[in-house]
């Protein structure tokens, strides 16, 4: 699998792709459209690739000077559970190490317990709650963190 940088011209597979998870986080399609704007805030976004144009999953990052967040993760159904979503998370904690950043940051539905499992392989802590923050069903969002220090 090929890890790349998205363009403007994957922002159709990342909308396909989100639709088909159930747990992501479902952005307008205005917000991936400003993940390339040159106002908006500093992100990255990658992109797990099989084949030239066959998108198995992606993050978008929001990237600050000492934390950064990941705010979107997703990996197609029929891929989940093969270490895609393991190998783009552990490229945002490498960007972010390299950038200078001392933590990444994340927020996760608490019923999402694939997600949960996969960030606490990853090394990532809680370090808060949100309760009521997610509907449809009304869940707490975790706040989980991850030192890029021992990286």
């Amino acid at each position: 699998m090929l890890i790349r940088s998205a363009t403007p011209a994957d922002i159709s597979a990342l909308r396909a792709l989100e639709r088909q998870a159930e747990t992501a986080a479902h952005w307008a399609e205005s917000g991936y459209d400003a993940l390339f704007a040159p106002e908006a805030p500093h992100r990255i976004a990658l992109v797990g690739e099989e084949a030239p144009g066959g998108i198995c999953g992606f993050v978008i990052a929001r990237c600050g000077t000492e934390e950064w967040e990941i705010e979107n993760v997703v990996v197609a159904p029929q891929h989940r559970r093969c270490g895609i979503g393991d190998k783009l998370v552990e490229q945002i904690l490498n960007a972010a190490h390299s950038a200078g950043a001392i933590a990444v940051l994340l927020e996760v539905r608490e019923s999402n317990l694939a997600a949960r499992q996969l960030y606490e392989q990853l090394g990532f802590v809680e370090a808060g709650r949100r309760p009521g923050y997610y509907r449809d069903p009304v869940a707490d969002a975790l706040l989980l963190r991850r030192s890029t220090q021992d990286l």
